[in-house]
């Protein structure tokens, strides 16, 4: 299996684990309480991270990988890992909203107010760029900012709302 498959493995099996977690912590949540908000735009979003990733399978295979991008890549995976565990149980592909809750502010949370943001926004450009697909990476990035300036005026106004 060549390089490029291992590396599009990874990133599915990642995304799938996350998957199975943001579930199991999105339920434990609601158990406790929680509410969630911009549901409406939840699927538009799991539909561009999987256009994305799907675009990859059918495009990458094969290409060479440059070890420059894939460093920035692997970078930002242990900074994601970083984000996982400093949420714990409230890490969730959702907006969701403990009332009384408050913000964690520990880890990359000390230094941004939504690192998570930051590192997926990396990782959009980053992996198509370890492919040699700069204009893969141009899309999904414009794609991905217009996603994430819906989301972000939603997730503040509901962190203003607790």
């Amino acid at each position: 299996m060549g390089v490029s498959l291992l590396l599009l493995a990874f990133v599915t099996l990642q995304r799938l684990a996350e998957l199975l977690i943001a579930k199991r912590n999105t339920l434990a949540l609601f158990a406790r309480g929680a509410r969630e908000a911009g549901a409406d735009h939840y699927a538009y979003m799991v539909a561009l991270h999987a256009a994305w990733l799907g675009g990859l399978w059918l495009l990458a295979p094969g290409k060479p990988v440059q070890a420059g991008w894939l460093a920035l890549f692997l970078v930002l995976q242990a900074l994601r890992i970083w984000v996982l565990f400093t949420l714990k149980g409230r890490w969730t592909t959702r907006i969701i909203i403990l009332p009384g809750e408050t913000l964690v502010r520990a880890g990359p949370y000390k230094l941004l107010n939504h690192p998570n943001y930051v590192i997926v926004t990396g990782e959009i450009a980053a992996l198509p760029l370890a492919f040699g697909m700069p204009a893969y990476a141009i899309l999904f990035s414009v794609l991905n900012a217009m996603m994430l300036a819906v989301r972000i005026r939603v997730e503040n106004a509901a962190l203003r709302g607790q």
